[in-house]
């Protein structure tokens, strides 16, 4: 078998408003487990609970994201300060 190897380069990734997104995302996870809560008893008599609590679980987990790419996004900019006070040329 062949090693694989790239024919071309990788592109760039693709930055954006990664704060947004993620906060839109966990808004969006917390609607749904308030818009099922009040079926939660048809949810229960069907086996399907999951559907509550996974939820539930998106909205905690957003949660964690909007923390680390807030933290991430304010490493970027400070590394970006430094570099332009430092006077360093983009390699």
């Amino acid at each position: 078998m062949a090693k694989w190897t790239p024919k071309h380069e990788a592109p760039e990734p693709l930055e954006g408003p990664v704060v947004a997104t993620i906060t839109g995302g966990t808004i969006l996870w917390f609607v749904l487990f308030l818009v099922q809560v009040p079926f939660y008893g048809w949810f229960d008599d069907r086996d399907l609970t999951w559907w509550v609590w996974t939820c539930l679980a998106g909205a905690g987990l957003g949660l964690i994201g909007i923390w680390y790419v807030r933290k991430r996004d304010a490493a970027i900019k400070r590394h970006e300060a430094a570099r332009q006070s430092t006077g360093q040329d983009e390699a």
